[in-house]
């Protein structure tokens, strides 16, 4: 996709982003938007920053480290969304900005280990992956099992537990996801009167309920296809 077409696409995105912020009471300024640049090649990752998109959503560590060193020199953010191998946990500690899909207290502590010998007060962003959908394809801590994982993080030093993430099921009618993006709210609202302690990020919604997502009080979206397109081949 040319840099014209990521950057028109941007501001498609940006605008309904911007809508939907308005119809749930809040400033566009308070959604941030990953890019999902997975399977995508470096240019279009450089584009889409020259356009104004400073977030960027990888899947697989080892994609990514092959991508790191032609895009490295940009001031961006990368995000580890997609499900994390515990015997990668070291090296992805090293490489992203955040990890947005721990579903597991021996993985966190692979990464806190591993971001032990950074300097002092460094912490790694991480997101607690929610499975809702009871999809066996899809990751993820049950919600019965959130509140001890979430204990848990709160005891490791070199982690920054900031919120929750989750994939619920694909629907094209969006009133009958709302109700996931819903629950993920209520199950966050739940772990802060737990811990007493507020947890400001709730990442949910994709290309295709995104809106849908901001309306019931998502904090990040994760968009791949509204802004490169149909992602090519691996």
């Amino acid at each position: 996709m040319s840099q014209i077409n990521i950057r028109e696409n941007l501001l498609r995105v940006q605008d309904k982003i911007a809508t939907a912020a308005n119809r749930s009471g809040r400033r566009p300024e308070e959604i941030t938007l990953i890019g999902v640049s997975k399977i995508q090649p470096v240019e279009s990752i450089r584009a889409a920053y020259a356009a104004g998109l400073r977030h960027f959503g990888e899947n697989r560590v080892q994609e990514w480290e092959g991508k790191y060193g032609g895009v490295e020199y940009l001031d961006g953010t990368w995000h580890l969304i997609g499900r994390l191998q515990s015997n990668k946990a070291a090296r992805a500690a090293k490489l992203f900005h955040s990890i947005d899909s721990i579903d597991s207290f021996p993985l966190a502590e692979r990464i806190d280990r591993a971001r032990a010998n950074r300097p002092s007060g460094s912490q790694l962003r991480v997101l607690i992956e929610v499975h809702l959908g009871g999809e066996e394809t899809k990751s993820g801590v049950s919600p019965e099992g959130l509140p001890e994982l979430g204990e848990k993080l709160m005891a490791l030093a070199h982690l920054n537990l900031a919120g929750l993430m989750c994939i619920p099921p694909f629907m094209e009618n969006l009133d009958e996801v709302r109700p996931y993006f819903s629950n993920l709210r209520e199950l966050k609202g739940q772990l802060e009167e737990r811990l007493g302690k507020r947890f400001p990020v709730l990442s949910m919604g994709m290309s295709h309920d995104f809106e849908a997502a901001i309306l019931e009080g998502a904090t990040e979206v994760r968009i791949g296809t509204a802004l490169f397109g149909i992602r090519p081949a691996a």
